[in-house]
C-alpha cells in the first residue's frame, strides 16, 4: 500500500471515530421536543467531503453509523434516521460546493442541504421512520400524532440543525481546512 492511501485510510478512521464521539455528545434545542437533539457528528464527514471527495465523506458517515449501531444504539430507527439526515444535508453541500469551491458555493450548498434535510426527513419521518419507531417501542401516541410531531418538531428541528451544522462547518472551512490541506 502506498503512503498516500495509508494516510487517507488513517484520516478516514480518525474522522469516523471523531464523528462517533460527536454523535454521543448531543444537546437539545429549547422549545423543540427533547427527544430531538443536535449533534455535530456531520462535521468530520464534511471535512472528509471537502478534503477527499464524496466517497470519503460517505464512508465516514457510514462508519459512524456502524460504530454507533454496534456500540451505543438501543434501537435501529435512530441510527437509520441519522444516516439519512447526514446524507440529506451533506450531499447537496458536496455537489454545489465542488462546482466552484468557494465560500459562496459552500453557503449555497448548506442552504440547499438544510432544505433537503428538512424535506427528506419530514417525509421519511411521516411515512416511514416515526411509524416504525412507534411500532418498535409500542407507542400508538406517535402514530396517532404524526402530523403534529412532524410540523411542530421535525421541521423546525431540521432547519435549526442545518443552520447550526452549516455555521460550524463554515468556521471549520475558514480556519481548519486550510491547515489540514497542508498536512
Amino acid at each position: 500500500m502506498d503512503r498516500n492511501r495509508l494516510r487517507k485510510l488513517i484520516i478516514i478512521s480518525i474522522l469516523s471515530a471523531i464523528s462517533f464521539v460527536l454523535m454521543l455528545l448531543q444537546f437539545p434545542i429549547p422549545f423543540i421536543p427533547p427527544y430531538l437533539t443536535v449533534d455535530l457528528s456531520d462535521i468530520p464527514a464534511f471535512i472528509g467531503f471537502i478534503l477527499y471527495g464524496g466517497l470519503t465523506g460517505s464512508m465516514i458517515i457510514i462508519l459512524k453509523i456502524l460504530i454507533y449501531g454496534l456500540l451505543a444504539a438501543s434501537e435501529p430507527i435512530g441510527p437509520l434516521a441519522n444516516l439519512l439526515a447526514s446524507f440529506s444535508l451533506l450531499l447537496p453541500v458536496y455537489f454545489i460546493y465542488f462546482r466552484h469551491k468557494t465560500t459562496k458555493s459552500l453557503i449555497i450548498g448548506f442552504i440547499a442541504g438544510t432544505i433537503s434535510l428538512t424535506v427528506v426527513l419530514s417525509i421519511l419521518n411521516y411515512f416511514v421512520l416515526l411509524p416504525l419507531y412507534g411500532m418498535i417501542v409500542d407507542q400508538t401516541d406517535i402514530i396517532e400524532n404524526l402530523r403534529i410531531i412532524v410540523t411542530a418538531g421535525i421541521i423546525p428541528f431540521n432547519i435549526i440543525k442545518g443552520i447550526i451544522v452549516g455555521l460550524v462547518a463554515l468556521i471549520i472551512y475558514k480556519k481548519l481546512i486550510p491547515k489540514l490541506r497542508k498536512i
